[in-house]
């Protein structure tokens, strides 16, 4: 080939390729349209691209043409270099021909996430289990990017990083991706399955207590990896209700002297405590430390009986009740006693009588006299006078009262007189029979033992009595 040959290609190049561009602007040509190159593009936020500004003649040439640049958005400079701004809007450019309305235009679209991924979509967890979660970005043009994201979920707990933690709680639950700073979002589905129990401890394993007290016993449902579990229904039960029973709280109380099993369950897995009642028992008695004797001397004649009464105190002068008195005579050919307290004549003489409770005693000296001996001339007349809930300072010196306070100084006042019990009628039943027949004030009944009416009756005494009024 020669060298003309070899040139004939590239000069049909250079024909071709200046047939592509526009000429010189002409004046005299007439502009059917501006065109703008490219006619379409995509770029990032703040990405910039050079753009071209031809016009076509009605023949169908382009030529070169002045134009003016504008956008919508974004900026663009008198030479054609376009910025995008920082939004996801599209823009569009604008050439308009110098001196003219005519324009053309080209469309920009900005690359923008238009979707958000987030992976898995679903998962089925165990009650504390972990999943790792990503998302990413989707552009409208069809390329993944990476985004940021805020994670959140409707159970359980995710970290900023997305590693997902089921609770305790089995159900359906979802995992949430939010696109920062922004509105798009993906969701996840997920399950979590309750972690089934594999045993059951009672705390404590055995306890003692007594009849009507109360244990509390606690109940630990564990998984097959020895791991507690919380949140679980426990049933509480007892193998013998009349030994111990178990509330569901699982307090368990003492009803009867023995052994019981308590059981914990928990879907079907139990455990149990061994609960050993016992009595209760009472504590010991206040020891006696003392015993007295009422009344600590008395005169009587032979065949004549008296009562005495003893009672029990404590180291602290408290009366002691329900205490077992026995009853002594140091001579019982004077006086004999009998295991109520109640005293005999037998003959004249001198006699103690003791009062024994748990080792301490106390005595009282009886003097028996032959019937009309010792002490002074006999009485004609013997009053007794009872005023019923008044004391002895009511009635002796008592101003209102004066008649009986001069007999009390005109024939002789005796002191040393003392009630035996409480309330009045026992001390009335002592007044007339020596014994205290009962406490009762609604007692009614007919009194057949000897007293001092028979005793007066059988003397030949005459007596009366006098009532202001009757209970």
């Amino acid at each position: 080939m020669s060298l003309a040959d070899r040139r004939l290609p590239f000069v049909l190049l250079a024909v071709l390729a200046a047939c592509q561009l526009p000429s010189r602007p002409d004046s005299h040509a007439t502009i059917a349209q501006v065109r703008v190159a490219p006619d379409s593009v995509v770029l990032d936020p703040a990405q910039t691209q050079p753009f071209f500004a031809s016009g076509r003649t009605l023949a169908g040439d382009s030529v070169a043409i002045d134009v003016t640049w504008a956008a919508s958005a974004g900026t663009i400079t008198p030479a054609g270099i376009y910025t995008a701004d920082s939004s996801a809007a599209d823009a569009v450019v604008t050439a308009t021909l110098v001196g003219s309305p005519m324009s053309g235009t080209s469309q920009v679209h900005k690359r923008h996430v238009a979707q958000i991924v987030l992976v898995p979509a679903a998962v089925t967890l165990p009650a504390g289990g972990t999943q790792q979660f990503a998302a990413w970005g989707v552009r409208n043009t069809g390329d993944s990017v990476a985004v940021a994201v805020t994670y959140s979920a409707t159970g359980g707990t995710i970290t900023s990083a997305g590693l997902y933690t089921a609770g305790q709680t089995a159900g359906s639950f979802r995992v949430i991706a939010r696109q920062t700073n922004g509105s798009l979002a993906d969701t996840s589905a997920v399950t979590v399955t309750p972690i089934r129990v594999a045993s059951v401890t009672v705390a404590p394993s055995s306890a003692g207590i007594h009849v009507g007290d109360t244990v509390r016993l606690t109940a630990t449902p564990w998984d097959s990896a020895g791991n507690p579990l919380s949140g679980r229904t426990i049933t509480w039960s007892s193998d013998s209700g009349a030994v111990a029973t178990v509330n569901s709280n699982g307090v368990v109380t003492g009803v009867a002297a023995g052994s019981a099993t308590i059981r914990a369950t928990s879907e079907g897995k139990s455990g149990t405590a061994a609960i050993t009642v016992t009595p209760v028992t009472p504590p010991p008695p206040v020891p006696v430390a003392s015993v007295t004797v009422s009344p600590s001397s008395a005169g009587i004649h032979v065949g004549d009986t008296l009562h005495l009464t003893a009672s029990t105190r404590d180291s602290a002068g408290n009366v002691l009740t329900g205490r077992t008195i026995a009853w002594s005579s140091d001579s019982a050919s004077v006086a004999t006693v009998s295991a109520n307290g109640l005293v005999t004549a037998v003959k004249a003489g001198t006699a103690t009588i003791r009062a024994t409770s748990e080792g301490k005693t106390g005595t009282a000296v009886v003097t028996v006299t032959n019937p009309g001996t010792g002490g002074g001339p006999l009485a004609s007349h013997v009053f007794l006078v009872t005023e019923e809930n008044t004391d002895y300072a009511s009635v002796i010196g008592s101003a209102s009262m004066p008649y009986l306070n001069s007999l009390a100084q005109q024939y002789g006042l005796a002191t040393q007189y003392y009630a035996n019990t409480h309330p009045s009628i026992g001390n009335y039943f002592m007044l007339g029979t020596g014994q205290i027949i009962t406490n009762n004030d609604s007692y009614s009944t007919i009194v057949t033992v000897d007293n001092v009416v028979r005793r007066l009756l059988a003397a030949g005494k005459t007596w009366k009595s006098y009532a202001e009024d009757l209970p």
